[in-house]
């Protein structure tokens, strides 16, 4: 696939990245939601994601309190990428903070993935104890100072994302980014107006757990007993239940048809239809544990369905979809 633009940003991506939750190496309470892996794995991961053509990445402070953004750099320096050939995403969390943190975290930040610079800086959660347009105006000084290249959040509602946007437009400059979950199984934000407010205001939407943690991989339809080898709070997402795997086996049958009509993996079709189904405006960053997980999230690049498969693949997908 060709490269997107993020927004109306000059910061190109592929539209699949890679995302980097799993290097956190349980550092922290909110890691613990994956396996830890050791650098050598997530080195591995990495550069199969760079082979297969994959570009940027997208991380967090959260992520193990810089945990994740140090373990990506170093796979980066591994690989002998290049500072400003890739693109990387991380962001900012606001939890019972004021903007007025912004300004160091950044330098926290560059200073953890250091010697790569950030590309897009986001907002990861509408929490902070400032209003979006107080955290907007700190971001924008970073823009105006080059520390970053391109604003985004991350889980706004419409409303709030329209409010960042006019924050930053009212200096000319633009909102890249909404960082939102959106899968074949969750289909929100084309019911509460924040895809179509990104399709007006030229905002990319992000789309993480672009495979459902892993149920659009068919892997829990074809052996239930895997459920049980996840963690607990994945497990508590409610998409794993046997209910939930019988209520959405119509739509896996017919991407694994799919999938083997093309000869690729079913999440591979997963993934293509959620870069494709929407045009340009959304991209994604599913995660990799191992090399196979990111070379097969690498394959979905290459993957073009077709108009009747895609509405297909909709059509199932509106049946069963969480609303």
């Amino acid at each position: 696939m060709n490269k997107r633009r993020i927004g109306k940003t000059d910061v190109e991506v592929t539209p699949i990245g890679l995302g980097c939750w799993q290097f956190s190496q349980s550092s922290s309470w909110f890691s613990n939601f994956w396996e830890t892996l050791n650098q050598r794995t997530i080195d591995e991961v990495v550069a199969t994601a760079l082979k297969g053509g994959i570009d940027w990445f997208d991380t967090a402070e959260l992520y193990g309190r810089g945990t994740s953004e140090k373990g990506l750099a170093a796979a980066l320096k591994t690989a002998g990428v290049k500072p400003g050939s890739v693109r990387i995403a991380t962001k900012w969390w606001p939890v019972l903070r004021s903007a007025r943190t912004i300004p160091a975290n950044i330098e926290t930040r560059i200073a953890c993935l250091a010697p790569y610079p950030v590309d897009l800086y986001q907002v990861h959660q509408p929490w902070s104890v400032s209003p979006v347009p107080g955290q907007m105006r700190e971001m924008a000084k970073l823009l105006l100072d080059h520390r970053i290249r391109a604003v985004g959040v991350s889980n706004f509602s419409a409303r709030s994302m329209e409010l960042a946007h006019a924050t930053l437009a009212s200096q000319g400059l633009v909102l890249a980014s909404n960082q939102m979950r959106f899968n074949l199984l969750d289909r929100h934000i084309e019911r509460n107006g924040v895809l179509a407010a990104a399709k007006r205001l030229g905002i990319t939407i992000i789309a993480y757990s672009p495979l459902a943690q892993g149920v659009l991989t068919g892997r829990f339809h074809e052996d239930p007993s895997q459920v049980a080898k996840v963690s607990r709070m994945r497990r508590m997402m409610g998409t794993m239940s046997p209910l939930r795997l019988a209520r959405t086996a119509p739509l896996l049958d017919e991407l694994r048809s799919i999938a083997r009509a093309h000869g690729v993996s079913i999440a591979q079709v997963a993934l293509s239809w959620t870069v494709s189904f929407h045009g340009d405006t959304v991209v994604a960053i599913p995660g990799a544990s191992r090399m196979a997980q990111a070379e097969q999230s690498a394959g979905a690049l290459s993957v073009r369905l077709s108009p009747q498969e895609l509405n297909r693949i909709d059509e199932l997908s509106r049946k069963v979809s969480s609303r």
